[in-house]
């Protein structure tokens, strides 16, 4: 009964508030891995950006304006890795931050010695647990300009990740999918790619995926969205992992 209630209330929502075609013709075009889905799939990613822009608060700061375009640019990159799990899979946070460009928090930590650091990292994107998600402008508009980068689907498989607790690289599986299996590709895939960079090799994926497992499954997820056939030739078991994961072949 909650699940036909449910269904109601999102159908009302996609009537009454539709995303304008113009809009949507515009997010396709500055959004490829939505571009390359087949018309179902787009119809179904366009409902699922409609429903992610009712549902979530995009806040805008340091004067940055975000129009209409951009607001639908945001919910159709977001909703890419959920195309085929369903918007339920970013339940229980609210709200995207959204600065100009790359923002510089400042954190502090306790080393070993009980002494107190200062640290201050330039960040295009980050996704607290059950808080925001946190991403610079200038960066969702670069999204594809380099190759198999997005930040937002970074974040957004970040938040999948820590669907079931911190965030370590093992997002939760799917009834049919083999923890011993998962555990194994994505651990013999970083090792050797890390063992390739400390040799001076090109890697097939930025090399930012080798700072821990969790930077390595968001790396390894804006690669099988932005660059699949990329992906899919050079970590083809990685690829297999993610495709039945987010239960989606965009290669």
């Amino acid at each position: 009964m909650f699940a036909k209630i449910k269904n109601w209330r999102e159908r009302r929502i996609v009537a009454r508030r539709p995303i304008a075609e113009p809009l949507w013709r515009d997010a396709l075009r500055r959004c490829a891995p939505a571009r390359r889905l087949g018309a179902s799939d787009q119809a179904t990613l366009r409902v699922l950006a409609t429903l992610f822009l009712e549902r979530k608060s995009l806040e805008p700061t340091q004067g940055l304006e975000l129009d209409d375009a951009d607001r639908v640019l945001l919910a159709a990159h977001a909703c890419i890795p959920i195309l085929k799990l369903g918007l339920d899979w970013y339940d229980g946070w609210h709200s995207v931050i959204v600065y100009p460009d790359a923002f510089i928090p400042r954190r502090t930590h306790t080393d070993a010695a009980g002494v107190v650091h200062q640290t201050r990292t330039v960040m295009a994107g980050e996704a607290w647990g059950r808080g925001p998600v946190i991403l610079s402008w200038a960066d969702v508009l670069d999204a594809g300009r380099k190759p198999g980068h997005n930040v937002v689907i970074h974040e957004m498989a970040h938040k999948l990740d820590m669907l079931n607790g911190d965030a370590n690289g093992f997002p939760p599986l799917h009834r049919r999918m083999d923890r011993r299996t998962w555990t194994r590709v994505f651990s013999e895939a970083w090792d050797r790619l890390r063992d390739d960079h400390r040799n001076g090799l090109p890697l097939p994926i930025d090399p930012y995926g080798l700072e821990n497992p969790a930077e390595f499954f968001a790396v390894a997820s804006e690669q099988f969205f932005e660059e699949p056939a990329n992906l899919r030739a050079q970590l083809p078991e990685v690829y297999r992992q993610l495709e039945q994961f987010y239960r989606q072949h965009p290669y």
